[in-house]
């Protein structure tokens, strides 16, 4: 497995990176829309879709904190000392939403009494609570206004990632990407 090379990410880093940004955009996409859809089978698959895919990056984010606490990080970019310091705070603040965004849908859920969930149909999803008004209430507070600091900070984050690369041309944004997107492979025959 790859660990943090001296300047870079490494493959692991970046792969689980990607892969929750790429989910957390889905499950916004679907969390915005499905509370407008009509009441009808599809309905009920929407929101399995939603609770199971936020099911899974609780747990790709355990990996990741688990795989970031094994690997460490890359050396830091060289930037003036509250850069460095809101960049920390937000990456943590980051962490702690992507963690607590999952756990309070799947306590919302729990403390709805509604059916058991099937993790994308395939098993059975144990409760954390029994039915309780004030919990459901309580999570879905935390899960929806959750949602719009996650929104803001991901813009933030994705924002100061672009402006690193683009208008202070450092190293930043290129440290995650994967390696193979920055430097394309040439074609051999390059005389045709």
């Amino acid at each position: 497995m790859s660990r943090i090379n001296r300047t870079r990410w490494g493959g692991v880093s970046q792969a689980l990176h990607w892969f929750v940004a790429l989910a957390i955009l889905v499950l916004a996409v679907v969390g915005l829309v499905m509370g407008e859809l009509p009441r009808t089978p599809r309905y009920f698959w929407v929101y399995d879709l939603h609770k199971s895919l936020g099911l899974t990056v609780l747990a790709l984010m355990a990996v990741r904190l688990g795989w970031r606490l094994y690997a460490g990080a890359p050396p830091d970019v060289p930037m003036p000392t509250w850069q460095h310091r809101v960049a920390g705070l937000s990456h943590w603040l980051l962490y702690i939403l992507a963690f607590a965004m999952p756990l309070s849908g799947w306590l919302y859920d729990s403390a709805s009494g509604l059916r058991p969930l099937r993790w994308f149909g395939l098993a059975e999803v144990p409760k954390l609570a029994a039915p309780d008004p004030t919990l459901k209430a309580a999570s879905l507070a935390v899960h929806e206004y959750g949602f719009w600091v996650l929104a803001v900070l991901v813009v933030v984050h994705a924002g100061a990632a672009l402006w690193h690369h683009f208008v202070q041309r450092d190293v930043t944004l290129s440290r995650m990407v994967p390696r193979v997107l920055l430097d394309p492979p040439t074609p051999k025959d390059s005389h045709r």
